[in-house]
């Protein structure tokens, strides 16, 4: 069985920093893209940044210049970095990643979530 672990979610003043990780474990034979979203209260869910297998990135306008995603292969980690936080990343943080498993085709996991609040 797959499981995603995230971690590293917390409280933080405005402009600090915190780095989110996540742990893809199981029957696992290959990671492909892994995506962090996060969901505010109230508001739909939202696809926050994607790196892809060979470490190719993307990021929402809004988190451009202040986060940065990362992935540890040899670890099936994926990190996202978050620097200059302010008060409206705060969010519950979602990890999601296509894997290829044991016995099962290629298909996106989630993992439990891990919040972040920005708050002074």
């Amino acid at each position: 069985q797959v499981q995603l672990v995230e971690s590293g979610g917390g409280l933080v003043q405005p402009g600090g920093s915190l780095r989110l990780s996540c742990t893809a474990s199981g029957s696992i034979l290959r990671i492909g893209d892994m995506r962090w979203f996060r969901q505010a209260p109230g508001k739909e869910r939202e696809l926050v940044a994607v790196i892809s297998s060979t470490h190719g990135t993307t990021y929402t306008d809004s988190v451009k210049g202040r986060f940065t995603i990362s992935r540890e292969s040899a670890k099936n980690t994926v990190y996202l970095q978050m620097n200059s936080l302010k008060p409206e990343d705060m969010a519950v943080y979602y990890c999601n990643a296509d894997l290829l498993a044991v016995a099962s085709p290629w298909r996106a996991y989630w993992g439990q979530g891990t919040q972040v609040t920005v708050s002074s």
